[in-house]
């Protein structure tokens, strides 16, 4: 079965069509990447697969199951977890607290079981607070948890927003331009990063980037957007040779192909 299929969808804004038919299905454990010129319509499409806006046409199913149409939060409860392109982060909370909220869909204690001391509330907050501590390892932050988020370096807020991508408990993890600022070295520990997503926690992942370099080295298939059509669709050596995203896109045959660096 394969992880997500989106099929022919299209989001209009009044007379604009910001995605207009594209389609795209990731099989269980790749690593996709959608990509495309600024205005293309990559973000349109992942607030459409996330459930922050409806698409006019078309379907969204996740695992077999359409979900088109559901709120943002009914779409995280069945597994679905995103980043954004500029972080959003509760800046006045802890990095724990951060990661903390990132689990409310997984989490079955109410306010009342929280105010009486229900035993089973201390124990689901005991729980939380192990999963938070190995999110907080898992992610290079350890020894970070009471860093207020704000006042971490950049690169940090970037892991610590992935991290509470994961507190979710994700199947797919959808990353917004995850190394947007990043300088070189940064991004190549991206790289790796992003595929031990893959490898460790069995997660299937798409990403927007503009960094070609990441984008064909991590990437399994690559998807091409222009004007909120799919123009291309394949592997990363299949798309930058592909004439149509040279001319709309790249401007070049790409030497830098998909190595394993």
């Amino acid at each position: 079965m394969n992880t997500l299929e989106v099929q022919s969808i299209t989001k209009m804004f009044g007379g604009l069509k910001a995605v207009s038919e594209a389609s795209l299905t990731i099989p269980k454990g790749a690593i996709a990447s959608l990509i495309g010129p600024n205005g293309a319509g990559k973000t349109t499409f992942f607030n459409c697969v996330t459930g922050f806006y409806t698409p006019e046409e078309g379907r969204v199913v996740f695992l077999g199951r359409e979900i088109r149409g559901m709120r943002p939060d009914q779409v995280n409860a069945l597994g679905i977890a995103r980043t954004y392109q500029n972080i959003h982060l509760f800046t006045g909370m802890t990095t724990l607290e951060n990661i903390l909220v990132g689990m409310h869909t997984r989490l079955g204690g109410g306010p009342i079981g929280a105010i009486v001391g229900h035993p089973a509330y201390r124990r689901e907050h005991r729980e939380s607070l192990a999963k938070a501590f190995r999110l907080l390892q898992f992610v290079g932050l350890e020894g970070f948890g009471d860093v207020m988020a704000t006042n971490l370096a950049y690169g940090m807020q970037r892991r610590l927003e992935i991290a509470r991508a994961l507190a979710s408990t994700p199947r797919l993890l959808l990353l917004d331009e995850p190394t947007a600022g990043m300088n070189p070295q940064e991004t190549t520990e991206m790289i790796h990063f992003i595929r031990r997503l893959r490898d460790e926690l069995d997660l299937t992942i798409l990403l927007i980037e503009h960094d070609m370099h990441l984008v064909m080295n991590v990437s399994d298939q690559v998807t091409v957007l222009d004007y909120g059509k799919v123009i291309a669709d394949g592997t990363p050596d299949e798309v930058q040779r592909n004439p149509r995203v040279i001319e709309a896109y790249l401007g070049t045959v790409l030497e830098d192909g998909p190595a394993g660096s």
